[in-house]
């Protein structure tokens, strides 16, 4: 390194993380959700009562689309193929085939049309988002009298809409977050349907792949896992949300907590308000009293779910550094665990990678790849910061290489370590595997892992609910 000062540190690779189908047949593995799925089937349907049979939908129409339901319900039942993606994309042979299990309607109490006024105030209002939100709201505590009857319900906005799903300029109202947040404090599983996207996409594979996906987790499927991990892990994914009650009064911090087994599921979250926090440029910080707080609310949910055991290894991510002490919070909470790793992720960062290709001559020079790095790249820069590429070159069958974003030199995470110790390789692993668990879509990964992911989902969320419980809850209700 003295003689070039300029040479980087060997950078490794990681292979592509399997999934598993079955809960018991370790072989029911792949690296592909859509080929997995296909093949073997999803996760839970060897789990007695796990989802019931058929799945029933019910539906919040605007006037005149009833129609647009039984097509939808129709549509999900075919045999598609991809028109995008080849390379990835798999054929979808329908919900039934795929999941097991049927989808069908709820009974007609369940299935709500608008009145026709309603088109027309919200064209006329100065404000056409509370008119829509009301009018949504309403229908939704007429449903509330049908709970028993339906499993997940489907709300199509038709593109005349488009005026009422965002509030004025100096308004902070989005209508996906709201009525997220207005069905999960009543415990509604939701899925919304904008009429330009879902029924007028051209790939209908795709359309039908990634609803048939959130339809089953939404009534309570779980359609993979990780597969070959460490069951006595615990990874807890930690968000804020800085609130608003009225707007003469200062705003306060609300933390999430998201905790989740060593396979990527878990998916409970838990949410309350504090006042013990400083905020530097909009990001909270909490007092070490607050974070051992957290971190035992943590706990407690964990070991709700395992029957009273606590994990051997505890891995805590969020986006902003961890201060001395939130450090010592989370010591003061997990005492007994020997394993608690800290982690900040950061996606924001400055470095790039570019593959670079073998010579195809004894005496010539390295070419620059067609496609980027591999996905799975991960290069350590001190004692303490990691670089690891969720992004990147995933070689499908026949070795075919495919990359998700299609173009563009991909940046990679910057993992910094606050406690915690050994080889970095079994942390990036953990990332690269919890970037396949996001059950909201039909892509081989996402940037992030799902701790990080569904954060700002949680802290967008959060800060909308009507009421805030001090309660677990479940995230299928915020997918």
């Amino acid at each position: 390194m003295t003689s070039q000062p300029y040479a980087m540190p060997a950078h490794n690779w990681l292979t592509e993380s399997e999934l598993l189908f079955h809960p018991e047949d370790q072989s029911h593995c792949h690296v592909h959700p859509l080929a997995g799925l296909t093949q073997f089937g999803p996760y839970s349907q060897s789990i007695v009562s796990q989802v019931l049979d058929p799945v029933r939908v019910g539906f919040i129409v605007a006037h005149g689309q009833g129609p647009l339901a039984r097509q939808l319900l129709s549509e999900l039942e075919r045999r598609v193929a991809p028109r995008e993606r080849l390379s990835y994309l798999t054929e979808f042979p329908g919900f039934s085939r795929v999941f097991k299990i049927r989808v069908a309607a709820g009974c007609r109490g369940c299935h709500i049309e608008l009145d026709e006024d309603v088109d027309k105030r919200i064209a006329d209002a100065s404000d056409p988002h509370l008119v829509l939100a009301e009018s949504l709201t309403k229908a939704l505590s007429r449903l509330e009298a049908f709970r028993n009857e339906f499993d997940v319900i489907a709300i199509i906005l038709p593109d005349h809409w488009e005026r009422g799903f965002y509030g004025g300029e100096n308004e902070d109202f989005d209508l996906h977050d709201y009525l997220k947040a207005v069905t999960a404090s009543r415990g509604i599983p939701m899925q919304l349907l904008r009429e330009g996207r879902a029924f007028a996409y051209q790939c209908r594979c795709s359309v039908m792949w990634r609803l048939s996906i959130a339809l089953y987790c939404k009534a309570g499927g779980i359609p993979w896992k990780l597969a070959g991990t460490d069951p006595d892990t615990a990874f807890v994914g930690l968000s804020y949300a800085l609130r608003h009650i009225d707007v003469t009064k200062p705003r306060f911090v609300t933390c999430c907590s998201q905790v989740f087994d060593a396979d990527g599921t878990g998916f409970e979250f838990i949410a309350y308000d504090v006042d013990d926090v400083h905020v530097e440029r909009e990001n909270p910080y909490l007092s070490r009293i607050e974070m051992r707080r957290l971190m035992a609310r943590s706990l407690a949910l964990y070991q709700r779910r395992h029957a009273g055991r606590s994990p051997k290894r505890v891995v805590v991510h969020k986006s902003t550094p961890f201060t001395s002490d939130e450090v010592d919070g989370c010591f003061d909470a997990w005492p007994t665990t020997g394993g608690l790793e800290l982690l900040q992720i950061q996606q924001d960062v400055p470095w790039r990678a570019v593959q670079i290709n073998p010579p195809r001559t004894r005496d010539g020079k390295g070419m620059p790849g067609r496609y980027p790095c591999r996905r799975g790249s991960f290069l350590q820069l001190g004692g303490r910061d990691v670089l690891i590429w969720t992004q990147g070159n995933v070689p499908m069958a026949h070795e075919q290489d495919y990359y998700k974003e299609g173009k563009g030199i991909p940046s990679p995470l910057l993992l910094s370590r606050f406690a915690g110790h050994g080889a970095f390789d079994q942390t990036c692993r953990d990332v690269l595997g919890l970037s396949k668990m996001n059950w909201n879509n039909d892509g081989l990964y996402d940037r992030l892992p799902v701790t990080m992911s569904y954060a700002s989902v949680l802290a967008r969320t959060v800060k909308r609910m009507p009421q805030l419980d001090n309660r677990p809850y479940q995230f299928r209700f915020l997918m």
